[in-house]
């Protein structure tokens, strides 16, 4: 696995395009690929007034295009397998993970009920967002504390909520309307491997469109 960076040039009118409509930045990262095109996770990042595009693939990408198209002309990428090997049992990281929760709805039903077959409907409050993320994380091999246990607050927070409103591929393709959350706090890996999936293979819907990836690094370090 390899994780590439690009810092973006948000002042570039391409860019801005892009950051509105993130089928643009689809099309950039599949094109990095010489090979059969695979499902790559990415997402658009901030940090120290900064604006990234992460990538995470299998493959290692050739971003010497998106990065004369979206940003400075440079990228950085370096392999993932050292800390994907450094995950255990018991372990606890800091993550960031920006997603689409979604439940199916039938009549009556709310986001924290059973998942029956319905429309698919983003979860529009914070309590919902949130108990998404733990129905999700038991499911990925990792626990995230809840309100009400022992320390008595949640150990993660969202930190963005917002719905990005779009037309997939042309100007006159099919609007596309999702939800997009960004998490951020502490995890702890209850099972190894299943976690390990879930950062390799992202978590939710909307993987096309920079949804459903999760970064980690040790807890007590900062994202630099």
């Amino acid at each position: 696995m390899y994780l590439s960076r690009i810092e973006l040039d948000t002042e570039r009118r391409e860019t801005m395009i892009a950051l509105a409509s993130p089928s643009r930045f689809h099309g950039a990262v599949e094109r990095s690929f010489p090979v059969e095109r695979a499902r790559n996770l990415w997402r658009i990042d901030r940090l120290n007034n900064r604006t990234y595009l992460l990538l995470l693939s299998r493959d290692k990408p050739d971003l010497e295009s998106a990065a004369r198209q979206f940003g400075y002309g440079v990228y950085e990428t370096r392999s993932y397998d050292s800390l994907l090997e450094r995950i255990t049992d018991g372990s606890r990281w800091h993550f960031r993970l920006t997603a689409n929760p979604t439940f199916s709805k039938s009549q009556g039903q709310c986001c924290t009920e059973k998942r029956i077959r319905g429309v698919v409907i983003g979860c529009g409050t914070p309590e919902y967002q949130a108990e998404w993320l733990r129905r999700r994380a038991e499911k990925c091999g990792f626990h995230v504390r809840k309100a009400d246990e022992e320390y008595g607050t949640d150990d993660f927070a969202i930190t963005k909520s917002r719905y990005i409103t779009f037309r997939k591929g042309t100007d006159n393709g099919r609007t596309v309307k999702i939800l997009s959350v960004t998490f951020e706090g502490e995890l702890t890996v209850t099972d190894s491997e299943s976690f390990k999936t879930a950062l390799c293979g992202g978590i939710g819907r909307g993987k096309a469109y920079g949804q459903g990836l999760m970064t980690i690094i040790r807890a007590g370090e900062q994202y630099g």
